[in-house]
């Protein structure tokens, strides 16, 4: 048996021929199962649906966290895991997940699939007597309407995806985005985009329109490496970072600092002076970085209080 396990009872969507849209599984468990029935609430919920063109069956999934996943239950499995905050980013293999993952027309009638849909918003329109509302049409759904974590304010429900990790205490504001294998591992705020990969501290701050990515391009999700952004940092409105930093530090509104930006240090030492590129200062602590008053050039300084979060700062958690 793995070394690393989780299972759970479920719902899966399937299509009339045999493709599986999603996989709802409303208390999944770390470790192996133990006899454990199919609870009756579940059971209840099994039924066909001609007009979507879909069944809705029970499916009880193990998997191994350790191991790229096998199916499309077993990938939304680990997104559940995620969201309900019993593994964090990183903590699993995602290998493949996305591309694992049909597109899918996702409605307030359910999941449905592309083809035909047309066809499918007639039936729907017949069935229910009422247009039927397109949410997105994505791989991945919105997280509230499979998970809802304790403690956290989400503003817009279609700005967070399934598999975000969301610590208690977390705002993700109208402008926030977090994407699946990412979020905040303590009380923070999130006005900007936390993408696929990233993790933020507590007291962490992201501006309006700021943006946090990984390294280079963004990743698909194999959980092969986490790009963090320490505790109390404020990354300024319309800013960027593409580094991984510790705690402490800040990003001026509309600066964006990449892997390969160069910048000058200011005040340290025996460094003053000194053009370096940013991926070399990655994971640095109680370092602000703006643009230089004279120049323009991007520029790193100590800063002059650290330890504490930058509540004098637009956006500060709250």
């Amino acid at each position: 048996m793995p070394a690393r396990s989780a299972w759970g009872h479920g719902l899966a969507t399937i299509t009339d021929d045999g493709a599986v849209l999603d996989a709802w599984y409303p208390a999944p468990v770390l470790g192996l199962p133990a006899g454990t029935p199919v609870p009756a609430g579940l059971t209840a919920a099994v039924r066909t649906d001609p007009a979507r063109g879909v069944r809705v069956e029970v499916v009880t999934t193990l998997i191994d966290l350790d191991t790229a996943p096998v199916d499309v239950p077993d990938a939304y499995l680990r997104l559940h895991l995620l969201s309900h905050r019993l593994v964090a980013p990183g903590e699993q293999n995602l290998d493949g997940l996305l591309t694992m993952l049909p597109t899918v027309v996702w409605t307030d009638a359910g999941p449905c699939t592309t083809d035909g849909f047309e066809a499918t918003r007639a039936r729907l329109r017949a069935a229910h007597g009422r247009p039927v509302t397109v949410h997105g049409i994505d791989r991945l759904p919105r997280m509230t309407d499979y998970v809802i974590p304790s403690g956290v304010r989400v503003v817009d429900a279609a700005r967070v995806r399934l598999g975000a990790y969301l610590a208690e205490g977390t705002t993700v504001t109208p402008e926030g985005f977090v994407g699946h294998d990412a979020g905040t591992l303590g009380a923070s705020r999130v006005g900007g985009h936390v993408s696929t990969g990233v993790v933020v501290g507590e007291g962490t701050d992201i501006g309006c329109g700021a943006s946090v990515s990984p390294c280079g391009e963004p990743q698909a999700g194999s959980g092969a490496q986490v790009v963090s952004l320490g505790r109390r940092c404020l990354l300024g409105a319309g800013s960027g970072l593409g580094i991984p930093l510790g705690d402490d530090c800040m990003v001026e509104a509309g600066l964006h600092v990449m892997a390969s930006t160069e910048v000058r240090m200011i005040g340290f030492g025996g460094h003053d002076g000194d053009l370096v590129v940013a991926r070399d200062l990655a994971m640095s602590e109680g370092m602000a970085f703006r643009r230089g008053p004279s120049t323009g050039a991007v520029e790193a300084v100590a800063r002059a209080e650290v330890g504490t979060s930058p509540g004098s700062a637009p956006h500060s958690p709250g």
